[in-house]
């Protein structure tokens, strides 16, 4: 099973570039963040409706998120949102015992408290949804570093918003329900994995960035490679990759 999760900072702006992706990894999962648009906004061609069944869970020009699965068996999934959703920022696809959350977590600005609540529910919902087989992956961009070395050097300041103490004990909290953190798991040395860039000074060519999109697999599912697709695409952030055996 092939899973792609982006944030795409735009659906309308990266139509082209999500079909190209899709026809290059022909993924079995795509999890996509920050669409902004509403449903009746997205591209009817997108993706073919033969293809791939999709939900879209936006409503303009900010935040939204959306889950595509293909069609590999006779019973669509079914799409759902958790109880601490707003501002939709989550949808979740159940596929016989599969579980894929889409998760766009707020950055925190604006509205920190908020943040760490979403983070609170979402912990929450992690545990009692993976509790079963272990057959959960969430998929998203979380907006914290996990680590200090989740940061480049070059961007890291005391107290900020993404690296608290608070925050990334909220994440540890996800992982504490049985979920690993895919990419670090298969690439455990790398201090360069990063997954979003300031769009000025060349950062993304430089790769001195941040890694806060991930892809978070309960134990019943075996992943055997995982990528940060940094040279693709036009969004600030770069699709992950991850293969389950």
């Amino acid at each position: 099973m092939r899973t792609i999760t982006w944030n795409v900072n735009g659906i309308r702006a990266r139509q082209a570039e999500l079909q190209e992706l899709i026809a290059a990894e022909a993924p079995d999962v795509v999890c996509l963040q920050e669409i902004k648009a509403s449903p009746d906004q997205v591209p009817a061609l997108l993706v073919s409706p033969e293809s791939y069944w999709s939900y879209w869970h936006g409503a303009g020009g900010y935040s939204g998120v959306a889950v595509l699965i293909r069609r590999s068996a006779a019973e669509p999934p079914v799409f759902s949102h958790p109880a601490f959703d707003f501002e939709q920022r989550v949808v979740v696809a159940s596929h016989g015992p599969l579980r894929v959350a889409s998760v766009y977590v707020p950055n925190g600005g604006k509205d920190y408290e908020a943040k760490l609540r979403f983070l609170q529910g979402l912990r929450a919902w992690a545990d009692e949804t993976n509790a079963g087989d272990g057959s959960l992956v969430l998929c998203g961009d979380l907006n914290v570093a996990r680590e200090d070395r989740d940061v480049h050097p070059k961007e890291r300041k005391p107290g900020q918003i993404g690296t608290r103490p608070e925050e990334r004990d909220l994440l540890s909290g996800i992982l504490g329900a049985g979920l690993a953190d895919v990419g670090r798991e298969l690439d455990p040395a790398n201090d360069e994995l990063f997954t979003w860039w300031a769009p000025w000074r060349n950062l993304r060519q430089r790769n001195i960035g941040w890694r806060i999109d991930y892809v978070l697999a309960g134990k019943g599912l075996a992943a055997v490679s995982a990528v940060s697709r940094r040279e693709f695409g036009t969004s600030d952030h770069a699709p992950v990759v991850v293969t389950f055996r």
